[in-house]
């Protein structure tokens, strides 16, 4: 909300946005889930616990001075009290609101002055890493790290015992009704006074009070209201919520940026099962925390992808809170059932964590999937040995089969799922022209031949945005022809191979996250095909793998905003060596795209590609290589291209990358 902004008066209720705090820390064992079911305050883990307002008469009477004295308030709607309260109760407050308005004496409050801005986001991933790991967390334990954020913070205070900055405060606080997108939060320019260390920094407390000139973000906010909430939070209130003003010396810059540190740590690196797990080295999981954030940020993980992990990240969070709001209400021993509510949200948090662990253990990387997805076995043929034509299409008439053998055994579907789960090893699915889906293509286990009948363009499959993967293989001979893929939001590659072997024909693969993947021995065959939109590289090779390319079209691949050299390389195709895969190039097309139409990953310390450091040494410059080196380059790595176009790539043509 902008300064001297006017509360509006269509506000309504909303859940405490933007709390750090009232985690619950995980729970592990009978005994302490059991204890936590009597306790629930040894179960919190307070990053930052903002107050919550009075309860009972005290807090009645706080609400109805709230409410008479919201900017712009009217009758309409503010007549609901608390559930428990009585009618009689509920209609006094709608008598006193409909009799009461702000006073028209009360002075608007001045404009915010600018706070001091650190942007976390505009520092390098690399200035992060040595921030966090080799200065503030340095040989700390993850059961350590509130005590190493705490140290650093304190250091930092003793510059300064007093100093203007912005209270930036629940609205909850305030207002009984508002609108968390027009009010995010009530800022209050405050007098700080820091006190000594106490306990962690995530639960500091520093004094305050209202600074003069009386100034907010609401500009008619009254003052009295804001002089009775501090009197309520006995002027004391969560450092972490005070942002230091602008135009102050220079100690206060670098207090703001202590702050801003540690809000980040709490907010994007912490995790609530951190100090219950053993962690030898904590700062490389911290800094593999980073780059997950870095590679968020700045797109290198598909949008898509991202998004799904913060709805994971928020949904664990959320969990915890329910979970401790839950055990808040048990009164006494728990009774059975309640037992067992708990149990099964203990669960479910659980669940979420591990899932939360292996996505940051991954990464999330646009180089494709780092496990297998297909756990389903394969079925192998018929017990009487014959292979059925499986015709996908919402009606099927004589006129279109009349091509296929006489003797060939028919079964239609107007579900492309359902007939993918009826196929055998040796069967044909044909599909006709329309728009499909179908989990099932994540789970080709079956040597199957899947084919459009018409134009490829007119054949559109379309992935799950749910699911984590599109087409997924690990048969020993799959095809799919004359069809259009269209990827939405899943998290593998548009087309992996995890073993065996699969051919891609005459199709059409339009990405929006990864391209296809061909995983450590495993082949792929791709001829007369077109590929697209990936945020990677189009075709990625792991080592090991085999591929065959003839006749292709791969451009406008390699869609990353980053900043990161290793991953603008990206392009066209990508072959990671060590053991080299093989490949053949023949009568490609690789143009437009952003990184190198071909980028060949080796290590840094095996030169086995160009055994003399001159030559490495001109590889790297991507557009000055000789000839000879790329004939050594191909000659080792058994890479065969003729009478292939490559041209108008953003970075280049071919590049040798270390990493």
């Amino acid at each position: 909300m902008a300064s001297g902004s006017r509360v509006p008066e269509d506000a309504v209720r909303a859940v405490n946005p933007g709390r750090r705090g009232e985690i619950v820390s995980a729970l592990t064992g009978d005994s302490v889930m059991a204890a936590a079911l009597k306790s629930a305050a040894s179960t919190v883990r307070s990053v930052v616990a903002s107050p919550r307002p009075l309860k009972g008469k005290a807090g009645r009477d706080a609400a109805r001075r709230r409410l008479q004295l919201l900017p712009g308030s009217q009758t309409e709607g503010r007549g609901q009290g608390p559930e428990e309260e009585e009618v009689e109760e509920e209609e006094e407050v709608e008598e006193e609101e409909a009799q009461l308005s702000v006073p028209e004496e009360d002075e608007e409050a001045q404009p915010l002055p600018p706070v001091c801005v650190f942007p976390m986001r505009g520092m390098w991933r690399e200035e992060k890493v040595a921030l966090y790991c080799d200065e503030v967390l340095q040989g700390y334990k993850a059961e350590d790290a509130d005590d190493a954020m705490s140290k650093y913070l304190s250091e930092k205070l003793k510059l300064k015992d007093k100093w203007l900055g912005v209270w930036k405060a629940n609205p909850e606080l305030f207002f009984v009704k508002y609108e968390e997108s027009s009010i995010p939060f009530v800022g209050i320019l405050v007098e700080v006074t820091c006190k000594p260390r106490q306990s962690s920094s995530s639960r500091f407390k520093v004094t305050v009070s209202v600074a003069e000139p009386f100034s907010s973000n609401i500009a008619n906010i009254p003052r009295d209201l804001v002089d009775e909430i501090l009197e309520e939070l006995e002027h004391s209130v969560p450092l972490l919520e005070v942002y230091p003003v602008e135009g102050q010396d220079s100690d206060l810059h670098d207090i703001a940026l202590a702050l801003e540190v540690v809000r980040f740590f709490y907010d994007f690196l912490w995790r609530d099962w951190d100090d219950e797990e053993s962690c030898e080295n904590y700062t490389a999981l911290i800094e593999e925390r980073i780059n997950l954030w870095c590679d968020i940020q700045d797109g290198t993980i598909p949008g898509p992808i991202a998004q799904r992990f913060k709805k994971t990240l928020e949904k664990y969070k959320n969990k915890r809170v329910e979970l401790f709001e839950y055990q808040s209400n048990i009164k006494e021993d728990p009774s059975e059932a309640e037992a067992v509510e708990c149990w099964k949200k203990y669960y479910e948090i659980v669940m979420l964590c591990g899932l939360l662990k292996m996505w940051e253990d991954l990464r999330l990387r646009v180089h494709g999937p780092f496990f297998p997805r297909i756990l389903r076995r394969r079925k192998g043929k018929r017990n009487f040995g014959k292979t059925i034509t499986h015709v996908v299409a919402k009606v099927m008439t004589a006129d279109m089969v009349k091509d296929l053998s006489p003797d060939t055994l028919l079964q239609q579907h107007d579900d492309l799922d359902l007939a993918l789960d009826s196929c055998y090893s040796g069967d044909t699915v044909v599909i006709f022209p329309g728009e499909y889906q179908a989990v099932n293509l994540a789970l080709l286990t079956d040597d199957i031949v899947i084919k459009g009948f018409g134009k490829r363009e007119e054949i559109i499959i379309t992935s799950e945005p749910s699911h984590d993967s599109f087409v997924v293989s690990k048969a020993d001979n799959v095809k799919l022809m004359h069809l259009s893929l269209i990827q939405q939001g899943t998290v593998d590659g548009i087309v992996v191979v995890e073993s065996g072997h699969m051919t891609l024909e005459n199709c059409v693969l339009k990405c929006e996250g990864t391209g296809v993947c061909v995983l450590t021995g495993a082949a792929l065959t791709i001829t007369d095909s077109e590929i697209t939109g990936a945020q990677g590289a189009g075709v990625e090779l792991y080592p090991g793998s085999v591929a065959i390319l003839e006749r292709n079209e791969i451009h406008h691949c390699n869609n990353l905003r980053t900043c990161d050299s290793s991953k603008s390389t990206l392009g066209g195709v990508n072959m990671k060596v060590l053991p080299a895969p093989k490949l053949k190039m023949t009568n490609n097309h690789i143009y437009n795209n952003n990184g190198y139409g071909v980028s060949i990953l080796q290590p840094t310390e095996q030169f086995f590609i160009v055994a003399e450091e001159a030559l490495n040494k001109g590889a790297a410059s991507g557009d000055k290589r000789d000839d000879n080196m790329l004939s050594k380059v191909m000659q080792n790595l058994n890479l065969e291209m003729n009478n292939n176009k490559i041209e108008a790539n953003l970075k280049g043509d071919i590049r040798i990358v270390t990493s």
